[in-house]
């Protein structure tokens, strides 16, 4: 212990969270807390132990594990620190923006990111990341596309779950995730930036790969089934 009065937490006055940003927080908070008990009970069955990924809610911008990133790049997850990065402002858009509101859309987007930390334990990142120096740039884009789609399909794997255990699903609300995976596609984001559709450059998939992928992990409930990797077209 020892000397000096003065607080080493930073400023005297904290950042008081909007009323909506509470609600969103709890919300966040409580869909990660499902995530873990799912993704526990199936690594547990696969004689294999699940580390949670640590949850960063920021506003605006954030440096993480990966680099500096902005609310415009949107929730992203950084196997470098294993966690998982959540802009609160993003939901606030996707309502706006992207016509996908609903808490489903929201829970869709947390799962996502969580499919990518159970890439990353499952070792599926790092052999994706080894290949980047080794192909060309639409191989590489390419490995991008089915590594977004496993995760979509690791989301809809979660849900499956959610729903058996806990009864999550309303009505309309695969579809609200669906419209929510669609509205994020590729193809909408590009036609939105640019006016036009650059396949080659896909990294997540266009909207129908996505949603196709979350609806079979829904279906099945296996992670085993997932292998977005060996399909000829995911």
């Amino acid at each position: 212990g020892g000397g000096g009065g003065g607080s080493v937490s930073g400023p005297s006055t904290p950042y008081q969270p909007t009323h909506a940003e509470e609600e969103a927080t709890k919300r966040v908070k409580r869909v990660l807390g499902d995530t873990e008990v799912v993704w526990k009970q199936l690594f547990q069955q696969m004689g294999k132990q699940y580390i949670e990924p640590r949850l960063v809610l920021f506003s605006n911008e954030i440096e993480s594990g990966c680099g500096f990133a902005s609310s415009a790049t949107g929730p992203f997850y950084c196997p470098a620190d294993s966690k998982v990065y959540i802009d609160l402002e993003f939901f606030d858009e996707l309502s706006r923006k992207f016509g996908a509101p609903g808490d489903f859309a929201q829970a869709y987007v947390i799962a996502h990111e969580v499919g990518h930390h159970v890439q990353n334990l499952l070792g599926t990142s790092d052999k994706v990341h080894a290949a980047r120096g080794r192909v060309s740039e639409a191989e590489q884009n390419d490995l991008s596309v089915r590594l977004e789609l496993q995760a979509d399909y690791f989301a809809g794997v979660w849900a499956h779950h959610a729903q058996e255990s806990r009864q999550i699903l309303e009505s309309g609300d695969v579809e609200e995730a669906m419209n929510c995976a669609a509205a994020i596609g590729d193809d909408r984001l590009q036609k939105r930036a640019k006016g036009h559709v650059v396949p080659e450059s896909f990294t997540h998939g266009t909207s129908k790969q996505r949603a196709k992928w979350f609806r079979k992990g829904l279906e099945t409930g296996d992670p085993a089934g997932g292998d977005t990797f060996s399909v000829k077209t995911p």
